[in-house]
């Protein structure tokens, strides 16, 4: 698992007069916790953006006067309006207490079911991983190459080292689908195939 590495300053008052002041000033109120101290910090709110507008995952190293912890983030505060992040919440991590992220999954392989017309889709957007810091992956590939059309990998189909997945064991990962172009055609072929069957049987009833 990467880490990105931000600064984050000790707060000197905690309210909501505080806090407004805070992001006036381009700043982004937050908290970590889960350690032995709770920390009430300041992070550069465009620094942070940069953290949640993406796809990946890391560790976040907050360095705060020089005392660096390692976090996830647990939780953000959003305007209801403008969406902007209010508030975040971070939880310190250590190398052995166990945590849970949400880990984003890719499908690797050209299936059967793909090489004959058909869609492949996701059922999931990410799989939720409970492991060890060091042994947290920051993605995992999904090989849909025995796939054919109507077949899909569910939860307890994938075996990760040292990872329990969390989700429905019954839920779909990924998997293969009829495209609908496909079921049109199929649709098409079926109707002119009715449209033979009648003709024949019309003709020797009009001799």
């Amino acid at each position: 698992m990467n880490i990105v590495s931000i600064s984050g300053s000790l707060r000197e008052n905690v309210g909501k007069k505080d806090a407004k002041k805070l992001r006036n000033a381009g700043l982004l109120p937050a908290v970590v916790y889960g350690g032995e101290n709770q920390y009430h910090i300041a992070i550069d709110a465009k620094a942070f953006k940069k953290l949640i507008y993406t796809p990946q995952v890391f560790f976040i190293e907050i360095d705060i006067d020089g005392d660096k912890l390692k976090t996830i983030i647990k939780d953000v505060h959003y305007h209801p309006v403008s969406d902007n992040a209010l508030h975040v919440d971070f939880l310190q991590i250590f190398d052995n207490k166990a945590i849970q992220m949400s880990i984003p999954f890719g499908r690797i392989g050209k299936s059967i079911g793909v090489a004959k017309g058909g869609v492949p889709f996701n059922g999931l957007r990410k799989l939720k991983a409970y492991a060890l810091p060091a042994d947290m992956p920051d993605h995992i590939d999904i090989d849909i190459s025995d796939l054919d059309i109507g077949q899909s990998v569910k939860v307890r189909d994938l075996n990760i080292e040292n990872v329990e997945l969390m989700d429905d064991r019954n839920a779909i990962v990924a998997g293969v689908r009829t495209s609908r172009t496909a079921s049109a055609d199929d649709l098409d072929d079926d109707e002119d195939e009715e449209g033979e069957s009648e003709g024949e049987t019309e003709s020797p009833a009009a001799e």
